[in-house]
């Protein structure tokens, strides 16, 4: 895969809806539910951290789901992305970028979503062909002004921000001419996904899918 076909798979992916969910999932028996929860409310794109055991398990799980995409997130090493593609993950992300991560995405025809949080950072992605790129930590780079700040120089570097993003501030990122989308995990908070609240989870994902 070149970087050009990875940017526009990328895109298209950011493109689903507004918010993309950023999942910490420990059972994989809530894959399934949750993936269909938010599916329903508008939020079709799913990126489910590889921060717990359970994690290969739940993009499975959810690769399955109709009308979702699913990607491992936090993916760091080559072995990452072999274990993330080989669960059904359509894209991944990854809080920056190293040379070996690139090329091991390439290799294996994963889209990167790949981080950066300073100019210097998108401008080496965009050298290597990357224009869909990760602004994280979003609110500790110094939030919407400093992304809004990114735009001036290096308009064709398009953003999803993530890392602190919540209701309210999705809506300042996303007035931004160079933010796609914004990743997020007040969609599915660790109490609703406990209690199984599917519907709440729904309603919240419609909240956040009516953002623009």
């Amino acid at each position: 895969m070149t970087a050009k076909d990875a940017s526009k798979r990328a895109r298209d992916v950011c493109e689903r809806a507004a918010v993309m969910p950023v999942l910490v999932v420990e059972d994989a028996a809530n894959a399934k539910p949750l993936a269909e929860a938010l599916v329903a409310g508008g939020l079709s794109a799913l990126e489910v951290t590889l921060r717990t055991p359970a994690a290969l398990d739940v993009i499975k799980e959810m690769s399955e789901i109709s009308g979702g995409c699913v990607g491992a997130g936090t993916v760091l090493t080559l072995s990452d992305v072999r274990a993330a593609k080989a669960a059904g993950a359509n894209f991944a992300v990854s809080p920056g970028a190293t040379d070996a991560l690139i090329a091991a995405c390439e290799d294996e025809g994963l889209p990167l979503i790949a981080g950066a949080a300073t100019a210097s950072e998108a401008m080496r992605l965009l050298e290597r062909g990357y224009d869909m790129l990760k602004f994280f930590p979003a609110e500790a780079s110094g939030g919407a002004p400093a992304l809004k700040s990114l735009g001036g120089p290096l308009p064709q570097a398009s953003f999803c921000p993530t890392g602190g993003v919540s209701l309210k501030n999705a809506a300042d990122y996303l007035s931004l001419p160079n933010v796609v989308c914004v990743g997020g995990s007040w969609v599915a908070p660790e109490g609703l996904v406990k209690a199984g609240d599917w519907a709440g989870i729904e309603a919240l994902a419609r909240d956040a899918a009516a953002l623009n």
